[in-house]
């Protein structure tokens, strides 16, 4: 009786691992058939009158259009350590609000400022000097991942550095 139930056992799995099932969807394509990978930059930007409070930058590689543009604001430094954050960032004031934003398409990426302040009355600290990093990441490889914290998207996309413009 126990052979039979080996011999039984034997074939229903042999009988199990022959079947075939539909095939999956086709996954996505990196470039030229590689892997999917994102590109970055650092750049610093000075607002004021004369550029409309904006300024627009060609990215300076092929950009998807699936891929996604993030932007963060280098708002603090602590004991050394950078603090970015992700863009939009709005900041109130007694006399309305300022936010820092973006927007993107598939040549460029626009950095501005707008809010109900007047913008002539803001101090350099908030118009000059301001450092962006802007990062492009094919959006599979976006899905579920915290976008609000750059060093997880850093780490999650393979990013090491950034190219300083």
């Amino acid at each position: 009786m126990k052979h039979i139930s080996y011999l039984i056992l034997a074939f229903a799995s042999f009988f199990m691992m022959s079947c075939d099932g539909d095939p999956g969807p086709q996954g996505p394509t990196g470039a030229d058939g590689g892997l999917l990978v994102s590109s970055a930059f650092e750049i610093e930007i000075d607002f004021n009158t004369e550029n409309d409070y904006s300024f627009i930058e060609d990215y300076g590689f092929d950009v998807f259009p699936s891929d996604v543009t993030l932007v963060y604001i280098l708002w603090d430094t602590v004991n050394g350590q950078d603090i970015w954050r992700l863009l939009p960032q709005t900041v109130e004031f007694e006399n309305g609000t300022l936010v820092y934003n973006y927007d993107f398409t598939q040549a460029d990426v626009s950095f501005f400022l707008e809010g109900t302040t007047d913008l002539d009355t803001l101090g350099s600290e908030w118009t000059q000097n301001q450092v962006f990093r802007v990062v492009v990441v094919p959006a599979d490889n976006i899905d579920g991942l915290d976008v609000s914290n750059l060093n997880v998207v850093m780490q999650a996309t393979s990013i090491d550095n950034f190219n300083v413009r």
